[in-house]
């Protein structure tokens, strides 16, 4: 009996032996460089026999059915424990899935496979994402209930769906009657996305470079030596244009931060909250120049407040977000953005209002206007274009005591 155990044991680990073998003899390594970090993968061969049919709804579904087949836990398993031991937020998460597709299936070689790859790794997250065709192009869509205003949606059962490859497209992009939804039920993907960023990723120290800021306040220079990162760039290169709350609550990267908000703080502490408060809108207004998106870039772009102190250039959209950040967490003041038919600015609200105070929900807020104007406005003073001009109030802060 003794002998019969043994052997029986033997013959187990034999074929879990096997099974191992046979499994790695399956699967392809993958590595690369992540943000600061590296991500290793396994995939199996079978993930990487890419689309090579005509793009029609079946032959699709014959090729998602062919992903299911695959051995894709290990995989799932290794986005996700990435994701959460480092705190991606959705829009991240995607990036960190664009990357791996591109491993399976280079964008370049195979468009359509690169696109399914992305598609089937994000239902396979838990998303609830779409695939649509049309004219021989693949679109590819998340639900998503945020205000996102310049890129194509699609509604589906009163949900809305975003696109994340429109900027693939185009001019290219048709109207959206033209995709065709292509209906393949993934029990598990049933998650919203969200495009709000609460964390960036910790970029290694050497990937950062010193940009020099200044500005003159009250007859005096001051001088900065910013730590910035070119990848913030590429996160953000296809970043849609999102509500003031949502790109403006983008929090710096841990070298941005550590390198300019100690020494603004240092430079204020002496000073009343008011005059502190100036200075941080002095400084939003001067220390950068100001170019406006459709003669810098071709188009609206609304920056992070870490892509405002990156680019040389900024309009009013990325100083008030800068400004917005700054006062938020060196005072921590309540505060809302003020937006024009042709412009936005911000109101802070003070112990005491400043000038021609704005009562907003039983506050009264003082503006303080971070681009520059042709008047050197002061706290409480609204330029005199903007005067006569309606506002909607697109965002209010309200501190958390």
């Amino acid at each position: 009996m003794y002998l019969l155990k043994r052997y029986g044991l033997f013959k187990l680990l034999a074929m879990l032996a096997l099974m191992y073998c046979f499994n790695n003899a399956r699967a392809q390594m993958h590595s690369f460089e992540f943000y600061g970090h590296t991500f290793n993968l396994n995939a199996d061969t079978v993930l990487q026999q890419n689309f090579s049919e005509g793009l029609t709804a079946a032959n699709i579904k014959k090729f998602y059915s062919q992903l299911n087949k695959a051995n894709t836990d290990d995989l799932i398993a290794s986005l996700k424990i990435y994701r959460e031991k480092h705190q991606l937020s959705d829009w991240l998460y995607y990036q960190l899935i664009r990357r791996t597709a591109e491993q399976l299936s280079p964008k370049a070689k195979n468009y359509h496979s690169y696109t399914l790859y992305k598609w089937f790794l994000m239902v396979k997250s838990g998303y609830d994402a779409r695939i649509a065709i049309g004219d021989n192009q693949i679109i590819f869509y998340v639900r998503c209930d945020e205000d996102i205003s310049d890129i194509p949606f699609f509604i589906i059962d009163d949900n809305k769906y975003m696109c994340l490859n429109y900027h693939d497209y185009q001019k290219l992009f048709k109207q959206a009657e033209t995709y065709i939804p292509v209906r393949i039920d993934v029990a598990e993907a049933k998650a919203a996305f969200s495009y709000k960023v609460t964390n960036m990723p910790e970029f290694k120290p050497e990937n950062y470079q010193e940009k020099q800021i200044a500005f003159n306040y009250k007859h005096k220079a001051y001088h900065f030596n910013v730590k910035v990162n070119s990848e913030v760039s590429q996160i953000f290169a296809n970043y849609p244009v999102v509500d003031f709350a949502t790109y403006s609550n983008i929090p710096l990267s841990k070298e941005t931060y550590q390198s300019l908000i100690p020494m603004l703080r240092e430079n204020v502490k002496k000073m009343s909250t008011k005059k502190g408060v100036d200075y941080l809108m002095q400084f939003t207004r001067h220390a950068f120049l100001y170019e406006d998106d459709e003669m810098a870039i071709g188009k609206e772009k609304r920056f992070s407040p870490e892509q405002t102190l990156l680019n040389d250039q900024s309009d009013c959209d990325d100083r008030a977000a800068l400004f917005f950040f700054l006062v938020k967490e060196i005072y921590n003041l309540p505060m809302i953005a003020l937006l024009y038919p042709t412009h936005i600015t911000m109101a802070v609200a003070f112990e005491k209002p400043v000038g021609d105070g704005i009562l907003y929900n039983g506050k009264v807020y003082s503006v303080c206007e971070p681009t520059p104007q042709k008047k050197n406005l002061k706290i409480g003073e609204v330029a005199d274009n903007l005067k006569n001009q309606k506002y909607e109030v697109v965002y209010a802060y309200q501190p958390v005591k």
